[in-house]
């Protein structure tokens, strides 16, 4: 029997990319892998918690020793997590939950008999902030590139020589758009300011190790996790 620090917890992790039907073969989907949420769910179980892992569709075997519920739609995931947090200690809501939802599905599939195809959207559940009771909440929120970058400290940058990621296309299937070397250095530079320390740097994502081998302030390499879950990590080992 597992004795880890979390032993006696029990802990809920959403995972997967959610996919909202539009009619019997379509559907509007995103890129989650589902890779953050189960490794999420199974640095849990290592800790000692009793997991229960509600998911999207992800091409990912299940975890040893954790309870998975498979779940397609925002609405069956709200309903498998609203079932399952009512004996809880903590939510962590890695999935990527699609924000809307057509207002009809068809029951048949559509036929390209048309040049051109319009949909009517209406919201999704906010799983999150709906959930009702009392224990840890978890969220989390993807950004695109320019968002993301207006949030970022500003940092006096040397343009490299090389670049990663010159094609944005090529360079979003991470999730996070890496640009010139010099950015990562920079930004680096900053936390370590202002952590006053040397901090021990994990680089996660896509093009994690294209990027680790054109500097040397990276000091390993994991590409079973994101940076959001690298950060739910850091913040449990403070507990």
């Amino acid at each position: 029997m597992n004795k880890g620090d979390l032993a006696g917890k029990r802990m809920v992790v959403t995972a997967g990319g959610t996919q909202e039907p539009i009619d019997p073969v379509r559907h509007i989907g995103n890129r989650s892998s589902g890779r953050m949420g189960y490794a999420l769910a199974e640095a849990a179980r290592d800790r000692g918690a009793e997991v229960k892992l509600i998911t999207a569709p992800a091409s990912l075997p299940e975890p040893a020793g954790v309870e998975v519920v498979h779940v397609r739609t925002a609405a069956q995931m709200k309903k498998a997590v609203d079932e399952a947090v009512t004996t809880a200690d903590a939510l962590i809501m890695a999935a990527a939950v699609a924000d809307y939802q057509p207002k009809e599905v068809a029951r048949t599939k559509i036929k390209k008999d048309s040049p051109s195809l319009t949909l009517e959207l209406i919201r999704t559940p906010d799983i999150l902030a709906e959930v009702k009771g009392k224990f840890l909440k978890v969220g989390f929120a993807a950004e695109s590139l320019f968002t993301r970058a207006a949030m970022l400290p500003r940092v006096e940058l040397t343009r490299p020589e090389r670049a990663i990621g010159t094609s944005t296309i090529a360079a979003m299937q991470s999730g996070l758009v890496f640009g010139y070397v010099g950015l990562i250095e920079g930004i680096i530079a900053r936390i370590q300011q202002e952590l006053g320390e040397k901090a021990r740097v994990v680089a996660t994502g896509g093009y994690a190790e294209l990027i680790a081998k054109e500097t040397s302030v990276i000091d390993v390499v994991n590409t079973d996790l994101t940076l959001i879950g690298l950060r739910l990590i850091y913040l449990m080992n403070q507990a």
